[in-house]
């Protein structure tokens, strides 16, 4: 019997199977370029991408959750529940359409029917932020502040913009002590988002409850940036509230005493000094730094101005009660020895002068500055600043102050 060779003709079955099979395999291909073009429209255009496949769970429930806004008319959530319960039908995954169906039902003041759809998505995935805002707005209204938090929480580990949606809401809270409280244990676990929340908060939160929310993080040992410390110090300064201002400064520098000025020997090393700490102020082609000192080595303040130019080289905002005090401390390689010398000034706030102490050189080169203040009790605030003269000598002033204490007489 020979063997059938290549051009053998085939039988109808074989032929009808070929046929069959290029028909599955067209329309595969229509449906999956069907579904690939309604990806591409998605996100700008839900009802075309339902158009071009009408059967895929997905971009039904899209256009269901489109139709649930907060925009919707009665017509548009009746047709957003019927996609949405087809899309379930067609895929019971779809976190969108369960979500679509919870939202009206909650509309129409069917709340346990809503809690029951959106418990359903949240099963689905926790990655859907419609379900963790609908759960944190039900958490509210029951006045459970954990529940609450727990879902913001969610949101904001699983949704990239839940930051920009929630961290207003969120910072504005911590007026609430209740809130206030459980954040902190919130944040105690340090989750993902906790640094960028602090930052946030300490530029635009309610500054007087951000102090007392970082001053309880402080207490349970949770760091909070530098700049976020910095940030509240001066929201709160600028809004008059001195004594929480200075009530919060004291909290982050062990020691603090407003009676006294800080850091006499320039030895600490900050990150983000505050009005309340050593500010070296560079203006005018004025030259300031800090060079700080390290344990028992006290550091030194070094400064230098072109001829011709003053002005204020060195601050520290004080929160000094009322009184006389006393200004001391020692100074060198002060140029030009014999005039022009700077002085230290005390002024209430940032507006009239208390005071000035000169810094005198003795006859052996050696400089030193002792002197009193007399603050009113009209003057919760001052300002103790460093001013430079202005100097005809060729080389300008120059110098550095290597201790300065302000303290009760």
């Amino acid at each position: 019997m020979g063997k059938r060779g290549r051009g053998a003709r085939r039988t109808p079955a074989g032929w009808a199977v070929r046929i069959v099979i290029a028909v599955i395999v067209a329309v595969l291909g229509v449906v999956a370029v069907s579904v690939s073009m309604a990806a591409a429209v998605r996100g700008r255009d839900p009802a075309q991408a339902h158009r071009l496949a009408p059967s895929d769970g997905r971009f039904t429930a899209l256009l269901a959750s489109t139709l649930s806004n907060g925009q919707a008319s009665t017509a548009d959530r009746r047709r957003a529940d019927d996609l949405a319960r087809t899309a379930l039908r067609q895929d019971p995954t779809t976190v969108q359409a369960a979500s679509a169906l919870g939202i009206n039902a909650q509309l129409r003041g069917d709340t346990q029917g809503a809690r029951r759809l959106f418990a359903y998505a949240q099963r689905l995935s926790r990655r859907d932020l419609t379900t963790q805002l609908w759960a944190i707005e039900d958490a509210v209204a029951r006045s459970d502040v954990t529940g609450a938090l727990r879902h913001y929480d969610i949101a904001l580990r699983t949704s990239r913009s839940a930051p920009e949606l929630l961290f207003p809401v969120l910072a504005s809270a911590t007026e609430e002590a209740s809130v206030r409280d459980a954040l902190i244990k919130t944040l105690a676990r340090k989750p993902g988002w906790g640094t960028a929340f602090a930052e946030y908060a300490a530029g635009n939160g309610p500054p007087h409850a951000t102090a007392q929310l970082f001053s309880g993080l402080q207490r349970i040992g949770v760091s909070v940036p530098p700049y976020g410390q910095t940030a509240v110090v001066s929201r709160l300064l600028a809004a008059d509230d001195l004594k929480t201002a200075w009530s919060y400064y004291a909290s982050l520098r062990k020691g603090a005493d407003r009676r006294f000025s800080r850091d006499p020997s320039f030895t600490a090393a900050l990150e983000s000094p505050t009005a309340f700490d050593w500010t070296p102020l560079n203006e005018g082609g004025v030259v300031t730094s800090l060079q700080r000192g390290n344990g028992n080595d006290g550091g030194t303040f070094q400064f230098s101005a072109p001829t011709s130019i003053g002005g204020p080289l060195l601050q520290q905002l004080q929160f000094l009660p009322p009184g006389t005090y006393r200004l001391e401390g020692r100074a060198s390689d002060i140029e030009p020895a014999t005039e022009s010398l700077p002085y230290w000034q005390l002024n209430c706030g940032y507006g009239r002068e208390l005071g000035r102490i000169e810094i005198r050189v003795s006859a052996q080169g050696k400089s030193t500055f002792s002197g009193d203040y007399q603050v009113p009790a009209d003057c919760p605030m001052q300002l103790l600043v460093l001013v430079a003269r202005p100097s005809d000598a060729i080389g300008g002033s120059a110098g550095q102050i290597d201790y300065v204490r302000l303290r009760p007489r």
